[in-house]
């Protein structure tokens, strides 16, 4: 009897320990992107690299395609504490802090490399007040290099955008740039975009190409312009009442994680971004159409005119750590 119950405790004991290994801490990561897309690709290469350095003591779930939410519903999830991370938007994220925000002017940054420049110094600072908002900085993803796209008349010269009904991301920036080359700016959540312009609710808006190819935009867009207007980052995010969970060990972790996962996705995400233009033009159904960035480059310097000195001066730093 006596041999039993030293067995059993045994097994008993023996459950509770695989039991207390297999109690991975999870953390639901959110965005709004397809999960072809370059930085979707991005944050499940992001949860693999966590799951390899844990050693399965950390598990990240992914959920693409805006299935917790809005870029907007995303990062107040984060300050509420219902959601643990997201890639976000530098034009969404701008609202809860007007100096990320800059990262969106037109025609910024020179290329690809002063943008990581900027950012992998400047941005990591202009970020670090919203901490204070309950969310946390962890590196800049990508998201591209945007151009326009709509269903009226090819766009080779800023007049030919006057009048058009341009879908644009909830941001100041945008709205004024879309203004400057006289259109008419309406913010709109990506979600509702697709049917917005098969239902003609828009004219067209502006993506760089993954989300163009990839939210299948050259269904219900006739035309795309290469304007190359502005560059998209895409902020690593996790909120602060997530990170102070976590063990001193385990937020290693997840920074190193998150760094690699940046340099990687920033790769896939340049060389990807010709092979989705081949792909649009395989489809038969866009035009896609080499423009002179300079003209647009000259209308929209009014962008930058009214911003408070504060903000200029941030610009000028952004410039200089190109």
């Amino acid at each position: 009897m006596k041999k039993q119950f030293l067995i059993l405790n045994a097994i008993v004991l023996s459950l509770a320990i695989s039991g207390s290994a297999m109690a991975a801490t999870v953390l639901k990561l959110g965005h709004i992107a397809e999960p072809s897309n370059p930085y979707g690709q991005g944050a499940d290469h992001f949860a693999q690299l966590v799951k390899e350095k844990s050693k399965g003591d950390i598990e990240i779930q992914v959920f693409p395609s805006s299935q917790l939410g809005t870029h907007k519903e995303l990062i107040e999830g984060l300050i509420y504490g219902t959601v643990d991370m997201m890639l976000a938007g530098t034009a969404e994220l701008g609202s809860f802090q007007p100096e990320v925000g800059l990262f969106d002017m037109p025609f910024l940054f020179k290329d690809r490399a002063s943008a990581y420049k900027a950012l992998d110094s400047v941005g990591m600072e202009l970020a670090k007040p919203l901490a204070a908002k309950g969310v946390k900085l962890l590196g800049w993803m990508e998201n591209g290099i945007r151009h326009m796209t709509n269903n009226i008349r090819p766009i080779k010269v800023p007049a030919d955008v006057k009048g058009l009904k341009i879908r644009v991301q909830n941001n100041k920036t945008y709205v004024e740039l879309i203004k400057a080359l006289g259109g008419s700016p309406t913010p709109m959540a990506l979600a509702e975009l697709y049917s917005a312009m098969q239902a003609g609710v828009v004219d067209g808006q502006e993506n760089p190409s993954a989300h163009i190819y990839t939210k299948r935009f050259y269904e219900v867009q006739k035309y795309a312009s290469l304007t190359g207007h502005s560059y998209a980052a895409e902020p690593v995010l996790i909120g602060v009442s997530a990170w102070k969970k976590l063990k001193p060990e385990q937020q290693a972790i997840i920074q190193e994680a998150a760094t690699e996962s940046i340099a990687w996705q920033r790769k896939l995400s340049e060389s990807e971004d010709t092979g989705f233009w081949d792909k649009i033009k395989a489809t038969g159904k866009m035009e896609v159409i080499e423009v002179d960035k300079k003209p647009f480059q000259e209308a929209t310097e009014v962008c930058y005119k009214d911003l408070p000195n504060a903000q200029k001066e941030f610009i000028a730093r952004i410039r200089a750590a190109q």
